[in-house]
């Protein structure tokens, strides 16, 4: 993956007088869009055309430098017209691009390298399974994205449960763990960045349907899952195994991820500074 990863950030900087589509960039490494978007984000910190975006910016100032007209830079990097390059450079660098070759200024934006730095060789346990199609009954509300801490909106989503609901749910619940879930998916914006919202759904896993319309329902297909077990203070630990999956796991494994939804649990009933966790995300084979 890293060597994909690389490789992709060589074929953006051979061609960054062109047009991108994320499909495109996948395909020319052999990876999903949904997995390069994804791991990228979190790899990175930044959207994969928010890091295009910045090298041209940074491209441009340089041909600017050089004595290059705003007007012929602002065609070369594929903007429509000098005003839209205009304040886009302005965004980015503080200056507008007529300002640049009579003040000097550069502002740089380098190429990323991607490696893995080990530290002090920290075990991961992960468990690949394959599941049949199962649906989650439960209730659901669009929250924002959040990386750190406790989501004060998903807590408020918890409180909103009737006990008509939950009565419902615990009837319902047949497969594992037999608890609440939290279903994360259908996600606009960066994950790592903190920006976007994605839906959430609390709720139970289950062959059943429901019986009455008090409950939403989400359908899950059959997937393979790669399950990653943890244990420690929570929310800390669970967040850490989040970033883990992302920065480790995924680019050294020989699997990559599947556009589905992302399924978490908590055992609360444990020590709070032992709190057990599990974490399910859907992935094939490379």
């Amino acid at each position: 993956m890293l060597q994909q990863l690389n490789q992709l950030m060589d074929e953006i900087d051979s061609h960054l007088t062109e047009e991108f589509s994320i499909e495109e960039l996948a395909r020319t490494v052999g990876l999903s869009a949904y997995h390069l978007k994804r791991t990228f984000s979190f790899l990175s910190g930044m959207t994969l055309l928010e890091y295009i975006r910045n090298r041209k910016l940074a491209c441009a100032n340089q041909d600017l430098l050089q004595g290059e007209k705003v007007t012929e830079v602002a065609f070369k990097y594929g903007y429509q017209s000098v005003e839209g390059f205009s304040r886009a450079f302005r965004e980015w660098s503080g200056y507008l691009p007529s300002e640049i070759s009579k003040r000097n200024t550069q502002k740089t934006f380098p190429k990323l390298s991607f490696f893995i730095d080990i530290k002090g060789g920290i075990s991961m346990e992960v468990k690949i399974e394959s599941k049949e199609a199962f649906r989650v009954v439960g209730v659901s509300k669009r929250v924002p994205i959040q990386f750190e801490g406790t989501n004060q909106q998903i807590i408020e989503l918890a409180q909103t449960i009737t006990p008509e609901q939950r009565a419902h749910m615990h009837e319902l619940g047949n497969l594992y763990p037999n608890q609440v879930v939290n279903v994360s998916y259908d996600f606009e914006g960066e994950r790592l960045a903190e920006q976007g919202t994605l839906q959430q759904l609390l709720g139970f896993l289950t062959t059943k349907e429901p019986t009455s319309s008090d409950l939403e329902t989400l359908e899950i297909s059959a997937h393979t899952w790669a399950i990653f077990p943890n244990k420690g203070p929570f929310p800390e630990t669970l967040q850490q195994t989040w970033a883990r999956i992302f920065s480790e796991w995924l680019p050294s494994s020989n699997y990559e991820l599947v556009d589905a939804p992302e399924i978490s649990f908590t055992n609360y009933a444990t020590n709070s500074t032992d709190v057990y966790s599990e974490i399910w995300i859907a992935v094939k084979a490379k």
